[in-house]
């Protein structure tokens, strides 16, 4: 006859393998997420870019529910060129290897895609607008194009509702003009960390959060990034939520 410690053990073992199925398999189910706030500390006067977003962005990695959320920041890696500077719409500062090194943009991007996201934020701030207010980007002639609007202007929607900016919407990265960069596929110049051919993420939003100058004092208020983070955080879970049904 089994002892009844030893019957007791098994129905423990057996409990806590369910338990750890159970575990597991919501795991599997949770997308992917990549953050990759900016790395640029260049930017405005007084002002480093990179920690504003960088701050933002950790409040909305620690706002629950927790997903399956990873950070890719170049910052301070000595390995890269432009690991702490340069634009996401430059050639040379993306694409363009120097003396034997990636660029910051292109390293971040890399870990990003061994993760196999499904959605990709980028956070950035604006500058030279003489406005505080929020601008979303989302990739020219992308084949998830209506998607990525519909979560650009949500994003940028919950964070004005929680803060005094004003809400710009959803832009296309073919619309800037900005420098050379150019996407592979349509030719027309664009954000290279939103072209489809870089990133393999699905659903790829950027986020202009507010204007060095126009926005600096409210920017650099560690309440305010707080505010802003854990309202991205929440939007993109309801959206999530929205998508399954």
């Amino acid at each position: 006859m089994i002892n009844k410690h030893v019957l007791l053990f098994l129905g423990f073992i057996f409990l806590l393998s369910q338990s750890f199925s159970d575990t597991t398999a919501d795991n599997k189910s949770k997308p992917v997420v990549i953050w990759q706030p900016s790395h640029q500390t260049d930017t405005g006067k007084d002002f480093s870019e990179a920690a504003v977003c960088n701050a933002i962005v950790e409040a909305a990695m620690k706002t629950k529910p927790r997903l399956k959320e990873y950070k890719v920041w170049s910052l301070g890696n000595p390995g890269l060129h432009h690991a702490d500077s340069g634009s996401n719409t430059m050639i040379r500062h993306t694409t363009t290897i120097i003396e034997g090194k990636i660029s910051g943009y292109a390293y971040e991007m890399q870990q990003a895609n061994k993760r196999h996201p499904e959605v990709f934020i980028a956070v950035h701030n604006n500058g030279g607008t003489k406005r505080h207010a929020v601008w979303g980007y989302i990739h020219y002639g992308d084949p998830f194009e209506s998607t990525n609007r519909e979560l650009a202007a949500r994003l940028v929607k919950a964070i004005c509702a929680v803060t005094d900016m004003e809400n710009r919407g959803v832009l296309l990265d073919s619309t800037t003009g900005r420098n050379d960069y150019r996407c592979h596929s349509t030719g027309k110049l664009g954000f290279y960390s939103l072209d489809e051919n870089i990133n393999t993420a699905p659903y790829r939003v950027l986020l202009e959060i507010g204007d060095n100058a126009a926005s600096h004092e409210f920017l650099l208020d560690p309440a305010n990034q707080k505010k802003i983070g854990e309202a991205i955080k929440r939007e993109l879970e309801a959206w999530l939520s929205d998508k399954k049904k």
